[in-house]
């Protein structure tokens, strides 16, 4: 679990999604048939199209029966799916007025159960739980393949709820009102059909919404471009419009924000995937929340908080990038700008972010990309901190808190310690809720952090974990890692699945915190931003040599493993150094980055990248972009492309149009494509386990099978 972040758009840096379903592209006739001139793969970007479906479909059979041959796969499948259907995994809370509230798979439940259960049940150990909805059963009723996305519900009686359910995993959601009393979805309520973005409760008549309201309401990146409020029995045709962003503009998304014991819909315009403007509907008018566009803002009780990207000089102050500073919200709405620093960066020791409770303000740091949690606290006009207990070289994260207690749960996960939820308490105690038993055998695994100089003299930190006393003979299988974009931090977690298929067995795993990411606070974000780019992919590289250089492995036995931005990140490594590597897993890559921000919501993400169809962003956008540079000839390693067919964050035509390509040159690459799944490996444990599998059965068969028991 990673620290607490309120860094601007961390959450749609995950997501990355789009206000439509998975469908192909659409393309004016004249641009599609310049398109098809410039890519003779194009067709693979119909996402069911019939000549493409059956591509994909026949290239997915032909990998899986190849490693389902295998003995190691049976072996890898089950150990995933022990790992993943187990009932001995941590039951993570969320807080939903006076319940606790749970969602769960199990073999029982593979899509899963929404339950809750009172905080003394709760905290018995030996929870009492009531089934709120169980989407297997929902499932099976409608005849459509449900996921849970969420349930969110109209504070302080918690009894109006919306609830959000996609299609095979998409992002795109269907919006239906539930009463959290009867355990019922209400006749006749709220609702919206599939589509990105969705609603709120402001009263229980009223919900503010941002959706897809027909032609016209939706943003160059697919997003909703329209904000309204709907009343209860009225057309949501008819609803009134109260904010309208430009086509050009990324979106809007619409929240509640609780001032006093009043609730207020909220608007978010974002212009660019980092910059945006919070308006508050206050006695019929937008009030716009004047803080500055790159930073992240909430409310905490009497306080509004803000959490810095760049410099901000406000009220005769100036405050560096990643600060928190809260002010008086009353004052503030009335012009005054007197904020108080809660929390600052210094050198490698980063602010990530804030949340709350009802008194405290809870800020997560990295100091030197290892986790810590503050909880502050407003005495005497002054912010004073406590530093809560946490092992060292974990991450340390804020699971559940609410406005209405002081108690609040956390974790600390390492990469050989199992995950642990703590609950901080009333009185300021910490106590120990559950533990994850030890899913796989770390005995004898050793965690060390190197640092190493890119390309211009950056020092690199990352994190190996590895067998003691292993041989530095350069025969060691080896799974180097990475993410590096969006200001998103990777840091030491507990990753069950990669200890037992990977680590266990003898296999070197190394995380690298490359720039682009946000370990090391905005600076180390925009240091790889556009035309820097390159940045990233030399860091990841610099780590990769200084594995061989160390004789911790070899390019025979070295492997690397993305996804989704992360995806393109192995893109790049394997065509700049095919020579370096062995094995490549890039997991729902971005690849085509000439047209990435044609193909569902890749038009947000330029702020990131830069727009390929400026000569001077292409000029540097084609130095690296994958699709662009793998060329016949070259020998690269035997590369494994995933996807899923309901990813409607990254188009599931880059990898089949990569793996397509390399073939055609004749290049021996592995395709495999999930049916259901988002932007993820599957819906279901069996789904996930076996994407898993493949994927480790596929490591250990590039990599060398030493230490494997």
């Amino acid at each position: 679990m990673s620290p607490i972040r309120i860094t601007k758009f961390s959450a749609l840096a995950v997501l990355l999604a789009v206000a439509l379903p998975a469908v192909g592209a659409v393309v004016s006739a004249a641009a599609a048939q310049t398109a098809e001139q410039e890519d003779a793969y194009i067709w693979l970007e119909e996402v069911e199209g019939e000549r493409a479906l059956g591509w994909a479909v026949e290239r997915s059979d032909a990998t899986l029966k190849e490693f389902e041959a295998l003995p190691a796969f049976g072996e890898l499948e089950a150990a995933a799916l022990d790992v993943l259907a187990s009932s001995d995994r941590i039951v993570y809370p969320s807080l939903q007025g006076n319940y606790i509230y749970n969602y769960w798979t199990d073999a029982d439940h593979p899509r899963g159960i929404y339950r809750r259960a009172s905080w003394d049940s709760y905290l018995s150990g030996d929870p009492s739980w009531q089934i709120v909805l169980d989407i297997d059963a929902l499932a099976e009723e409608e005849g459509v393949s449900w996921a849970y996305r969420g349930m969110s519900c109209l504070a302080p009686e918690h009894r109006r709820c919306l609830v959000a359910l996609s299609r095979g995993g998409a992002d795109a959601v269907e919006t239906r009102e539930f009463d959290s009393e009867a355990l019922a979805f209400v006749e006749s309520g709220f609702f919206l059909p599939e589509a990105k973005g969705g609603a709120s409760f402001v009263d229980p008549e009223t919900v503010i919404v941002a959706t897809d309201f027909g032609p016209g309401t939706l943003t160059a990146s697919g997003y909703p471009r329209q904000a309204r409020l709907w009343k209860r029995g009225t057309p949501l045709a008819d609803a009134p419009v109260i904010f309208e962003a430009g086509d050009e503009d990324m979106a809007i998304f619409t929240s509640a924000w609780k001032i006093g014991g009043t609730t207020y819909g909220a608007v978010t315009h974002l212009q660019t995937i980092f910059e945006s403007t919070t308006y508050l509907v206050m006695d019929g008018e937008l009030v716009r929340i004047d803080t500055p566009p790159d930073a992240s803002t909430f409310i905490s009780g009497d306080h509004l908080v803000v959490r810095t990207v760049s410099e901000w000089s406000v009220g005769g102050q100036t405050f560096a990038p990643a600060t928190v500073v809260a002010a008086n919200v009353h004052d503030f709405l009335a012009g005054e700008r007197n904020f108080q620093v809660v929390a600052e960066s210094r050198g490698k020791r980063v602010v990530q972010g804030a949340s709350a409770t009802k008194d405290h303000l809870l800020v997560g740091v990295l100091d030197n990309v290892q986790g810590e949690l503050w909880r502050y606290a407003w005495e005497d006009g002054s912010w004073a901190g406590e530093k809560l207990p946490a092992p060292p070289m974990g991450s340390v994260g804020v699971v559940a808190a609410d406005e209405r207690t002081n108690r609040f749960f956390f974790t600390y996960s390492g990469f050989t310690q199992p995950t642990t939820l703590y609950i901080a308490d009333d009185d300021g105690s910490v106590r120990m809720v559950q533990q994850l038993p030890d899913m796989f055998d770390a005995e004898g695994l050793v965690v060390e952090q190197h640092h190493v100089a890119s390309a211009d003299g950056t020092e690199v930190p990352f994190f190996v974990v590895h067998k003691e006393g292993v041989a530095h003979d350069g025969g060691n299988p080896t799974l180097l890692t990475a993410y590096g974009g969006f200001q998103i931090p990777r840091t030491a977690g507990y990753d069950a699945l990669a200890g037992k298929a990977w680590m266990e067995r003898g296999g070197v795993y190394v995380l690298a915190n490359i720039r682009g990411g946000g370990e090391f606070g905005p600076s180390w974000w925009s240091a790889a931003l556009k035309e820097n780019r390159q940045r990233a992919y030399d860091d990841f590289l610099a780590v990769a040599e200084w594995l061989v250089n160390h004789g911790l492995t070899s390019p025979e036995h070295l492997g690397i493993q993305g996804g989704s931005n992360g995806g393109l990140l192995v893109g790049a490594a394997m065509t700049q150094r095919p020579d370096l590597f062995n094995a490549v897993v890039a997991q729902v890559p971005l690849l085509d980055m000439r047209r990435y921000h044609k193909l569902l919501a890749g038009a947000s993400w330029m702020a990131e990248y830069g727009n390929p169809d400026d000569p001077d962003d292409w000029a540097y956008i084609s130095k690296y972009s994958p699709y662009q540079n793998v060329k016949p000839g070259v020998r690269y390693p035997r590369a494994l492309f995933t996807t899923t067919t309901r990813d409607d964050r990254v188009h599931p035509g880059h990898a089949r149009k990569m793996a397509a390509k390399m073939t055609e040159m004749g290049h021996d690459v592995l395709y495999f494509e999930n049916t259901e799944g988002g932007h993820g490996a599957g819906v279901t444990p069996a789904q996930r386990a076996k994407m898993y599998a493949l994927v480790y059965t596929y490591l250990w068969t590039q990599l060398g099978e030493r230490g494997v028991s």
